[in-house]
């Protein structure tokens, strides 16, 4: 009779009977583990952090691999939100992971003790804030546009406003990336997560006239070149960085008082696709232009829009004054 896998966990996963391979925390299975992932590099090296995030709680709590359970999975999850005080997203993220490394171990003989375990409920609204329309086009204004430096930025704000890139997409764009389908002026991109640039956004003549002024403006636009460049002496025309875009951001926004830690570069993704709902885009439209995987996130923009538009708040109101 054959004697039952057992395993064990005091630094490293060991396994009871020599005939198995499998060792659950074992580095070279947890390798091949990530290698089995369809998914990108950055978001393999996230899986991997919150892998062994999960080890050391195992190994801190002094539980044995082979007697884990669902609660235990459960109470990981606890840690990270109340313990160690991680955003709702970031813990759906490693039990994510966790998830992922009990399903492929499941294949090995190990029950997949993390099998409905649900991440961390996360807020139906956002962390950053968007502007309203006035103050977008103040931010535009504020713009000093006598120097490269204020073209290149007035480009950059204008075309995150009317596009709601992401900083690291602003960040990977090439001069050639500016293209035409069908007749369309547009901008391939690199999409979070996404190995390379296989989607774009429209460029509409508003959002293409600024950036054709500060390229010609540029001692560089070839085609391979950064569409947007550092112009500091130290670093002047190498690709600018997300901080750097973050801090022309920043910039802008305490030039027309806003000086809040909710309004950042992000926020001016949220502005645009709230300003594309509020134009009239279908919420299937906002989508595309934003890239969501999943449209009820586009579905949240929508949901927010119509909680101020329509406030029950302003009946009650209407009977009482």
């Amino acid at each position: 009779m054959a004697t039952a896998k057992r395993y064990r966990f005091d630094g490293r996963c060991v396994v009871g009977n020599s005939d198995s391979s499998f060792a659950p925390l074992d580095e070279e299975v947890v390798a091949q583990w990530l290698d089995s992932l369809d998914l990108s590099s950055s978001t393999k090296n996230t899986y991997k952090r919150a892998f062994k995030s999960f080890c050391a709680f195992v190994k801190d709590t002094s539980l044995d691999f082979d007697t884990l359970t669902k609660r235990d999975i459960i109470s990981f999850r606890e840690y990270l939100s109340v313990d160690k005080r991680l955003k709702p997203t970031t813990v759906s993220n490693y039990l994510g992971a966790v998830r992922s490394f009990f399903s492929y171990a499941e294949e090995n003989g190990i029950p997949n003790i993390a099998r409905g375990v649900r991440g961390e409920r996360a807020s139906r609204d956002f962390k950053k804030a968007s502007l309203s329309v006035d103050q977008a086009r103040r931010l535009l204004s504020a713009v000093d546009l006598e120097t490269e430096a204020g073209m290149r930025d007035f480009a950059l704000l204008n075309l995150m406003l009317r596009t709601g890139l992401r900083d690291i997409e602003v960040v990977r764009a090439d001069c050639g990336d500016i293209r035409t389908v069908s007749g369309v002026d547009v901008l391939y991109i690199q999409g979070k997560g996404r190995p390379g640039k296989d989607n774009y956004v429209v460029l509409t003549e508003s959002a293409l006239a600024p950036i054709r002024d500060y390229l010609g403006m540029r001692d560089d636009s070839s085609n391979s070149s950064p569409l947007f460049t550092s112009v500091a002496r130290r670093n002047s025309g190498e690709r600018l960085t997300t901080r750097s875009v973050s801090r022309i951001v920043k910039e802008a926004m305490r030039k027309i008082g806003i000086d809040d830690p909710r309004y950042t570069a992000h926020s001016l993704r949220h502005t645009a696709i709230t300003f594309s709902l509020l134009g009239g885009a279908s919420e299937r439209e906002a989508q595309q232009m934003a890239r969501h995987a999943d449209i009820s996130t586009t579905m949240i923009y929508a949901h927010n829009i119509d909680r101020i538009k329509n406030a029950a708040e302003n009946n009650i109101s209407r009977l009482l004054d």
